[in-house]
């Protein structure tokens, strides 16, 4: 069974960029489509990206061109990097297989985006 750490959450301004990273452990990692998922005070989680066992990846139309991710099957992470952070990307973020696992959420990162 794979559990995940996320990490690199942060206080940013409108415009700026941050790099979200997500440890996974356990040996079969790499046969899992993995995702990052956000959820907004209020609103329900919402998958932003996917990247498949091969790489090949999907976005949410209101990340699209701005979020990169990536991951890496040697070292067992997902990165997520956002760039032209706008106040409605505040969220807490989190990363799990796709479709999720119910035993994979971790306590996720929390990115702020505010002037």
């Amino acid at each position: 069974q794979v559990q995940v750490v996320e990490s690199g959450g942060g206080l940013v301004q409108p415009g700026e960029s941050l790099r979200l990273s997500c440890a996974a452990s356990g040996s079969i990692f790499s046969i899992y489509a993995m995702g990052w998922f956000r959820q907004a005070p209020g609103k329900q989680r919402e998958l932003v990206a996917r990247i498949s066992p091969v790489g090949i990846t999907r976005y949410a139309d209101s990340v699209k061109g701005r979020f990169i991710i990536s991951r890496d099957n040697g070292k067992n992470t997902v990165t997520l990097q956002m760039n032209s952070l706008n106040p409605e990307d505040t969220a807490l973020y989190y990363c799990n297989e796709d479709p999720p696992s119910a035993t994979m959420w971790g306590q996720g990162t929390q990115v702020t985006v505010s002037s």
